[in-house]
């Protein structure tokens, strides 16, 4: 783990995009590779985080470009389409800088904005295991003087093994949940690397241990409160995830193209079709670019509607952007399995899928949609249009 010297300015949306899909080009190369070997992605990680894309969402008056989250979702849905787990390892760092923009006080953003800006990246440490919810938290937060002690245990901490802070979620001597922007290099600290997921296997999604680990009264900020009343935070979360779920299916959908276009399918050869000329080929490609299309417009919705949440933040605006996200989610979800699925059917039982890391697209979707149960998001938005009920606040809507 290591700090980026030199950090480039991303002052615009339109460069933030051009940027990403730069380098969306040079990560694409060795995606299969790094996903075969499990080589965890440091050398990527940091021309990513030099090249200033990790603190676009910081707000203007605070030196970022501030930029839209139509704009934040495509570069998280271009990085994904070269590399699902690329694409998911700064979901957290954005989530943890909404939470600052919502919570933080201004001496706290300034301080934690300016370190993004010099190139820092945040991880995580928010789940936990044999908690009676997935809600609930047990990791302690103790006053020890002008700061406090830290113990407890999280898994599933995606993008921690990579990070020069950890967001951590902590109860206090009081109950409330709080999150702690830990050190990464804080005594009493252990990140495991432990992951073994099928999929999205460089993403470093490991365990992350507390012993006595002290953290600075002034990096601890509110964070239960984020969730007692309205505020984008769970929409910012979610449109993430869409965005990775929505790269990782136009990744797959141009690799089935590439395959078909380009490989010999018994079947085809036996009739004596081309494969563009196949009725059934014709008919599943016809499918997923609809679907393809309707999910990626979905998200550039969505996004609309939550940078209207943020600059008009009330209890219906906040509904309204976590209801098409929602949205944008089931279908993002729906469409990456679909499309690593067809991606299988076309191919066959061909060895070149596997040789080619084809089956990646497919491993990394089936992964990342097990996040948080998308039946819920069905359940929201129906109750929304059919009852005029709003959405929970919580951040898995």
């Amino acid at each position: 783990m290591t700090l980026s010297q030199h950090v480039a300015v991303i002052t615009s949306d339109e460069q933030a995009l051009i940027v990403a899909s730069d380098l969306a080009e040079d990560f694409k190369r060795d995606s299969a590779l790094r996903d075969r070997e499990r080589r965890l992605p440091h050398p990527e990680l940091e021309v990513f985080s030099r090249s200033g894309l990790w603190g676009i969402s910081v707000p203007k008056a605070y030196g970022g470009a501030g930029v839209s989250n139509v704009t934040l979702a495509k570069v998280i849905a271009l990085i994904a389409q070269a590399d699902g787990s690329l694409g998911q390892i700064p979901q957290n760092h954005f989530y943890a800088l909404e939470v600052l923009r919502v919570n933080g006080s201004e001496a706290q953003k300034k301080r934690l904005y300016a370190e993004v800006l010099a190139g820092q990246r945040f991880g995580n440490a928010l789940a936990e295991l044999g908690t009676k919810t997935a809600h609930d938290r047990v990791t302690r937060l103790t006053r020890d003087g002008d700061g406090y002690r830290i113990n407890g245990r999280k898994f599933y901490a995606t993008g921690a093994i990579y990070a020069q802070r950890i967001p951590t979620s902590v109860i206090d001597e009081n109950g409330v949940q709080q999150l702690a922007f830990v050190p990464r290099n804080s005594k009493g600290l252990t990140v495991i690397d432990d992951w073994s997921g099928f999929g999205q296997r460089t993403t470093g999604s490991g365990s992350v241990v507390f012993e006595e680990v002290f953290v600075a009264a002034e990096d601890v900020i509110p964070f239960q409160t984020a969730f007692e009343r309205p505020t984008p935070v769970g929409p910012l979360a979610q449109i993430l995830h869409a965005a990775i779920d929505t790269g990782i299916a136009r990744a797959a959908y141009e690799d089935a193209l590439h395959f078909v276009r380009t490989k010999t399918r018994p079947w085809i050869d036996a009739t004596h079709e081309k494969a563009s000329d196949d009725p059934l080929t014709l008919k599943s490609f016809g499918h997923l670019s609809i679907r393809l299309h309707a999910a990626e417009a979905l998200l550039e919705r969505a996004g609309e509607l939550l940078d209207k949440a943020q600059a008009d933040t009330h209890a219906e605006s906040v509904a309204a952007a976590s209801i098409a996200v929602a949205e944008a989610r089931a279908i993002s979800t729906e469409i990456s399995l679909a499309a690593g699925t067809t991606l299988f059917e076309l191919a066959g039982s061909q060895a070149t899928l596997i040789e080619h890391g084809l089956d990646r697209h497919w491993r990394n979707a089936r992964v990342h949609t097990l996040h948080d149960p998308v039946r819920w998001k069905y359940h929201a938005v129906g109750n929304y249009y059919l009852n005029d009920e709003n959405p929970p606040l919580r951040g898995t809507i």
